[in-house]
């Protein structure tokens, strides 16, 4: 019981001397470090707003201010431990060390977050274009270090982990998105009509993109049928319901116009033995 008490003023006076030794070290240590915390979210909310005067994208202007933000307090902590004379050399041995062993165990993450830098960096692509990648298509929602984030017009979220995108063939139509249609008319009337039919039913259906203008013209001759190809674009958002829209003002136009839509025939032939 004697011992243990001994112990136990050891260490109450162990303790006792190290915060009278240390205690004003130790606040200032806090001090600098609240501080530090509290100017980084300053720095970065102001670093922010710089690059939005910029008008830089909305993915690259977060990681400029997240990094200054990082930085800043590991500069902060760096002074903190020194104040309270904890010499941080050690310590960047120990992080080498991990670092090595970590990115041994973690490539995969680790090449996603190495592409997501790329295409930060590079920018083949930014929030609001659609892309079309490893058979996906979408809307960029979101761009973030590991993986990027793709919406439909269904608000489907799509997530593509980052090194799968980085070295592949993208392509990106920014805002908008291709329809392309087919309409069959007999032989009987006239293409010429039937294409100014046409131009004229896209123009009344709204969200078709007036910077890229319509193509309508013919694409081929059917067996039993002229076929007009269309070519028109749409806002992604609303992709389908501007495709159907146009599909039905087509045929009540062409139908108005008594331009025949034939159906499939054959011609058959008996022949006598």
């Amino acid at each position: 019981m004697e011992e243990e008490l001994q112990q136990a003023q050891a260490v109450y006076k162990l303790i006792t001397e190290f915060f009278i030794t240390y205690s004003f070290q130790i606040l200032g240590a806090i001090i600098i470090l609240v501080l530090g915390i509290l100017v980084a979210r300053k720095v970065s909310g102001l670093v922010f707003k710089l690059c939005e005067r910029k008008e830089l994208d909305v993915t690259l202007s977060r990681f400029i201010a997240s990094s200054s933000k990082i930085v800043i307090i590991a500069m902060v902590a760096i002074i903190a431990l020194g104040k309270v004379g904890i010499s941080v050399t050690p310590f960047v041995a120990a992080i080498g060390a991990l670092s090595l062993g970590a990115g041994l165990a973690m490539q995969g993450l680790l090449s996603n977050y190495g592409a997501g830098l790329n295409i930060i960096l590079a920018r083949p692509f930014v929030v609001g274009d659609t892309i079309r990648i490893q058979g996906v298509i979408g809307q960029v929602k979101e761009v973030h270090l590991a993986y990027t984030l793709l919406t439909d017009e269904d608000d489907v979220e799509i997530t593509i982990p980052n090194r799968h995108i980085v070295g592949e063939i993208i392509s990106n139509s920014h805002a908008e998105t291709l329809a392309e249609e087919t309409v069959g008319i007999s032989y009987d009337s006239d293409p010429k009509q039937a294409i100014e039919v046409i131009q004229k039913a896209l123009a009344a259906v709204t969200n078709i993109s007036d910077t890229r203008k319509p193509l309508v013209g013919i694409e081929d001759f059917g067996d039993s049928s002229i076929n007009i190809g269309i070519r028109f674009w749409s806002p992604t958002n609303c992709y389908f319901e501007t495709r159907y829209k146009a599909n039905a003002e087509i045929h009540s136009a062409l139908k108005a116009a008594n331009i025949t839509m034939p159906f499939p025939q054959r011609e058959v032939r008996l022949l006598d033995v």
